[in-house]
C-alpha cells in the first residue's frame, strides 16, 4: 500500500514535475458546488464593477469581437488531479480590463449560480488569466463552465470560477464561497495551500 505525504511530487513519465501530492489524469472530472446553470449565450452578460461603483459590461457578442487567444496550460486541482496542456480559448483579463480605471488590489469574481471566488487583481493581469469560453477546440459545456469560465491555471483550479458573469474590484479581500468553507485564500498548487493556513 502507498501513501502520499503532503509534500510528495508527483513527476510524469517524461520527467516533468507535477505541484505536490498532485496525480496526473487524461480525464476532466466534473466538481461542482451546486446544480450546473444552463446559460444560453444570448442571455449572458459579463460586468466587471470597480471599488467606485463605476461597471463595464459586456454581452456575448461583445465578447466574441474582442480579440481572442489560443491558451495552453497545465490545471490542477484542489482535489488533487492534474490535467497536463490543456487547450482552451478565450479573451485575455488584460484586455477586458484594459480601459477599467482602478486602485483595487482585490477581486471576487461571480457565476450564474451563485458561486463567489476571491484573486488578487494582479494575478488576474500580465497574461495569467482570461474568459474561456472554448476547451479542446468546442465550446465549451456546461458541466466545465460554459458558456464562459473564468481560467487562472496558476492556481488550484477553484480559482477558475465556472460560468462566470462578473467580476468585483475591492481595496480589501472578501472570502469566497470555498474561502469562507476553509479553503485556502490564495491557493498555490506548487506550495499546497489547499486550505486555510497551509
Amino acid at each position: 500500500m502507498s501513501t502520499v505525504s503532503p509534500g510528495f511530487t508527483g513527476r510524469r513519465r517524461d520527467g516533468t514535475e507535477l505541484p505536490p501530492g498532485q496525480y496526473l489524469t487524461h480525464e476532466f472530472p466534473v466538481l461542482s458546488a451546486g446544480p450546473t446553470p444552463h446559460i444560453r449565450t444570448e442571455h449572458w452578460e459579463f460586468t466587471v464593477t470597480t471599488e467606485t461603483g463605476e461597471q463595464y459590461k459586456w454581452d456575448w457578442a461583445a465578447l466574441m469581437a474582442l480579440p481572442a487567444e489560443e491558451i495552453t496550460k497545465d490545471i490542477h486541482c484542489v482535489t488533487r488531479w492534474s490535467k497536463l496542456q490543456t487547450t482552451w480559448k478565450g479573451v485575455s483579463l488584460d484586455t477586458l480590463l484594459a480601459d477599467v480605471e482602478t486602485g483595487a488590489d482585490f477581486v471576487m469574481a461571480h457565476s450564474y449560480g451563485g458561486y463567489t471566488t476571491n484573486v488578487p487583481l494582479e494575478d488576474l493581469l500580465d497574461g495569467q488569466s482570461w474568459i474561456a469560453y472554448e476547451f479542446d477546440g468546442e465550446p465549451l459545456d456546461p458541466e466545465h463552465g460554459g458558456p464562459a469560465r473564468l481560467l487562472v491555471p496558476h492556481l488550484y483550479f477553484w480559482k477558475s470560477a465556472k460560468w462566470v458573469r462578473g467580476l468585483v474590484l475591492s481595496d480589501t479581500e472578501d472570502l469566497g464561497f470555498w474561502e469562507t468553507a476553509g479553503y485556502h485564500e490564495y491557493g498555490d498548487p506548487w506550495k499546497e495551500q489547499r486550505y486555510a493556513g497551509d
